[in-house]
């Protein structure tokens, strides 16, 4: 493999942050799923299931350990028999199938009373420093059963079942960086294991899933006996964690600047060196095929009902073939031939189709790419203090340079700003409502970014470009956010989404997919343009299955026979 060129630059951020193409984002290497089994299988953790004590009717608690070179992480599930008419995705919910948490070491009997106590109230409980995250999940209506009864009757469940819903459980959410008394991100952010983003999360995630396989097992081996069998494992592989994200997902992007923006820079990046090699081995082209052809497997088994993703998909479906078309004649030898099929796309495909592209042709090149994962966190916290003393003059550049966009929006529209984002009374979390329709004006949100910046640089051509933005500050306090946000521009270029995001037409489901996509989610299935399905794991090894062997290619459904 050659060094990269300097000459491709990195895709400007005007054009990489609006919002439909951040709503088209795909998993890639550096998807946190993937930065978390590169690292177990690499440091050689080891697992082991320290307590099983659930009953007949599926109650109890388990206990799973994962070790590390330095330290040991246990989940600690609890199984409760929840009616069926108390099931629900809602975050409002207050009883769940099974609650979790993620305990930092080894609990002692002590530990685990006190933890059942509380996490089993999720909200209403609380939990300690010594715990790093807070999680609740349903079994899925409509694939539980199936593989309960299938199994205890000594059979396999029908594969397409299994392909239909993609999971037996799905979380409703998993709480973390000190939410409900769990420990803060400062915390971790330190140790190896942990430094990128959302790793604690994920091993919850990826331990909850080889909880949910023996708890199902063992209600079928409870009512089955020796007829029942375990759960095969390709159909075991095949399946994941589902997910209900809804709008409490949403304002993160805007919350986190500095941290989306490294996200992004982190990606665009990995595209730029990849698009900057010369040269395209025969055995790299041929991997990129092998990914591109187990999308297509994925395509076949990726549905919604939702009017908004089957439009999607069906651009998605015509632009996959597109490409398998146009890989007909393409030649892989001619130099920067990866940067001539990205181009090629940015013409042919739609945002979708491009953005597949772009994270099929990282899949060859993890030597070139994967220690990207280590500047995915924020180390900025001093970019966070307001520099008062910057003039006028450079903070209207910077704001200009971010949301010079906004001067042919006219705010007294009210389509430009029909919604207003608040927090629910009832659950504190955050919701989007109708301006005009509701009395909201007292309990908005800042999370208009767009607006208030365009009122901050009315507001600042008023003053003298050399005057010290304190001053201004002094007199306009209310414009002190948009000052803050113009100055992390400096180390965040890719911090802000480039879109009104209290527009009448605005899709929040754009925000929760891109997040999602870093997370390392497959099978968006939204609901409505506030909340979304999707699958976490689905297709990786199990714990006893991370060995010398493993390959980072298991997002990717195997070849159909």
């Amino acid at each position: 493999m050659k060094d990269t060129l300097p000459h491709i630059a990195l895709r400007p951020p005007e054009q990489v942050m609006r919002l439909s193409r951040l709503g088209s984002s795909h998993q890639t290497r550096l998807s946190f799923m993937r930065i978390l089994l590169r690292r177990l299988s690499a440091d050689r953790w080891s697992f082991e299931r320290q307590t099983f004590e659930i009953d007949d009717n599926g109650v109890g608690r388990a206990v799973y350990l994962a070790k590390g070179p330095e330290r040991t992480y246990a989940l600690v599930a609890f199984a409760h028999d929840l009616p069926d008419e108390l099931r629900s995705d809602r975050v409002i919910a207050e009883a769940w199938d099974a609650t979790f948490t993620l305990f930092d070491g080894i609990p002692t009997d002590t530990d685990l009373e006190r933890l059942e106590r509380n996490v089993p109230l999720q909200e209403a409980g609380r939990v300690s420093e010594r715990e790093l995250t807070l999680s609740r999940a349903n079994r899925s209506a409509r694939l539980w059963e199936h593989v309960v009864s299938s199994l205890a009757n000594g059979n396999q469940p029908e594969k397409q079942v299994l392909e239909a819903v993609g999971y037996l459980m799905r979380t409703t959410a998993v709480y973390g960086s000190g939410k409900f008394g769990a420990a803060d991100r400062e915390v971790i952010a330190a140790r190896a294991e942990t430094r990128a983003p959302f790793q604690a999360e994920m091993l919850t995630v990826y331990l909850i899933r080889w909880f949910v396989r023996e708890l199902v097992e063992h209600l079928a081996k409870a009512r089955g006996g020796s007829n029942a069998v375990q759960l095969a494992d390709d159909a075991a592989k095949a399946l994941g964690i589902g997910n209900s994200t809804g709008l409490g997902m949403a304002p993160f992007l805007i919350n986190h600047p500095v941290l989306f923006n490294n996200w992004i820079v982190a990606r665009e990046e990995a595209l730029r060196r990849v698009r900057s090699l010369e040269t395209v081995e025969q055995e790299d082209f041929s991997l990129f095929r092998d990914r591109l052809e187990r999308v297509g497997v994925l395509l076949q088994s990726w549905r919604s009902e939702h009017p908004l993703q089957q439009a999607k998909f069906a651009q998605l479906k015509d632009d996959y073939r597109a490409i398998c078309v146009h890989l007909e004649t393409f030649d892989f030898r001619q130099a920067l031939s990866w940067n001539r099929l990205v181009q090629w796309s940015q013409q042919a495909l739609s945002e979708e189709g491009q953005e597949l592209l772009n994270a099929l042709v990282l899949e060859p090149y993890g030597a070139l790419v994967d220690d990207l994962s280590k500047s995915m966190s924020d180390d900025e916290a001093g970019a966070r203090v307001l520099d008062g003393a910057m003039r006028v003059g450079e903070v209207l550049m910077l704001l200009e340079s971010s949301f010079g966009w906004t001067s042919t929006l006219d705010w007294e529209q009210r389509p430009n700003c029909a919604r207003a984002w608040y927090v629910s009374e009832e659950k504190l979390e955050p919701r989007l409502g109708e301006r005009f329709e509701e009395p909201l004006a007292e309990f908005e949100q800042p999370l208009s970014p767009a607006r208030d910046a365009a009122a901050a640089i009315e507001a600042l051509k008023g003053w003298a470009v050399d005057t010290p933005v304190a001053d201004f500050l002094l007199a306009c306090p209310e414009h002190r956010q948009s000052v803050e946000r113009a100055q992390l521009t400096r180390v965040a270029p890719y911090g802000e989404i480039r879109d009104n995001t209290i527009a009448a037409d605005v899709m929040p489901i754009d925000m929760l997919r891109a997040k999602l996509s870093f997370f390392g989610a497959t099978r968006f299935d939204p609901r409505s343009d506030r909340w979304v399905r999707i699958t976490m794991f689905a297709g990786a090894p199990y714990p006893n299955a991370l060995d010398d062997d493993f390959a980072d290619d298991w997002v990717f459904p195997e070849h159909v026979a």
